[in-house]
């Protein structure tokens, strides 16, 4: 049977000739492949409701962070499950790519197009957030406190010039203005009040450019991991130039608060506080988060550093 797919394309990258000449190549190759660009707010869900009446195999997300969120969500708050649904594939075309970066999707939009062709697609969880009773979806990561304000504060002027750089020189302009956040977080095995000045609820591992917030994270395990660094009096602006700099998992370990588990809440402990879900922020009061196994199907690469291990022998 023919495979049909559609690309969904931020209206941002709609004139990349990259795009086009990839789109041009893979149809004379024989692959039936739509195209649609979003406008505006509430396009992509518009989008993906078309392609699942349209019987399409595949919806692909053509943008960043953002885009391949909206898309994943669109495709996770239907009532189909996951084996009836169009699996999703991703053509990066953001600033920092940081879902697809860890996952190792190719970067060219004729070789994302190409993993699409010559894998298949694997099963993957989605994390369901419910914000103060409204209910959003998560694929990559949740992030709050410092790294939420870097990637809500960056402009984007500076991210088209300097690309994924930008967080990083908006990071370092903040930390000399960094206020903790007060929140109670609590889940299996975990029971943490205090200040932190980054949280990470991770699907996937990293944010905001490149912040390796949660780096053994897994997309099909049943299971998301979380990450508290805790405000540090004395040691903060070395240990936040560290993350924003290094992203490395060891400055995690040094400082942070770590755990693995189905579900987990987050409380603000006066006023609300900002998560950022795939690069759309919301805020809240109460934040409970929990793992969906196997919402979604996925096309990633052969050996995904996101995928466990043994689901990659079965593969």
């Amino acid at each position: 049977m023919a495979t049909h797919w559609r690309l969904i394309l931020n209206g941002k990258s709609a004139g990349n000739d990259a795009v086009r000449d990839a789109v041009v190549a893979m149809r004379a190759g024989g692959a039936t492949l739509d195209v649609r660009v979003t406008w505006e707010r509430g396009d992509a869900a518009r989008y993906v409701d078309e392609a699942v009446d349209d019987g399409v195999h595949c919806v692909i997300a053509g943008g960043g962070d953002g885009s391949l969120g909206e898309v994943a969500a669109a495709l996770a708050e239907r009532h189909e499950d996951a084996a009836t649904l169009p699996a999703l594939a991703a053509m990066p075309l953001g600033t920092a790519n940081d879902f697809a970066t860890a996952a190792t999707i190719p970067l060219d939009p004729h070789d994302a197009l190409r993993l699409v062709a010559d894998t298949p697609a694997h099963a993957i969880d989605m994390l369901r957030v419910e914000a103060d009773g409204v209910r959003h979806w998560c694929i990559n990561l949740a992030s709050g406190g410092f790294g939420t304000e870097v990637t809500v504060e960056t402009d984007d002027g500076l991210k088209k010039l300097l690309g994924g750089l930008a967080y990083l020189v908006t990071g370092i302009a903040k930390m000399g203005r960094i206020e903790p956040v007060a929140a109670h977080v609590h889940g299996e095995g975990v029971d943490w009040r205090g200040a932190l000045i980054a949280l990470g609820i991770g699907n996937g591992r990293q944010a905001g450019g490149g912040q390796l917030l949660c780096p053994d994270a897994r997309i099909d395990d049943g299971l998301l991991d979380l990450t508290i660094i805790p405000e540090l009096e004395g040691e903060l602006a070395t240990t936040v130039a560290t993350l924003v700099r290094e992203g490395r998992g060891a400055a995690l370990e040094r400082v942070g608060e770590r755990g693995r588990m189905r579900a987990v809440t987050i409380e603000a402990q006066d006023g609300e506080i900002a998560l950022n879900l795939d690069g759309e922020p919301v805020q809240a009061r109460r934040f409970a988060i929990a793992c969906v196994p196997a919402r979604l199907r996925m096309h990633l690469p052969e050996h995904c550093p996101l995928l466990a291990p043994a689901r990659l022998a079965l593969r």
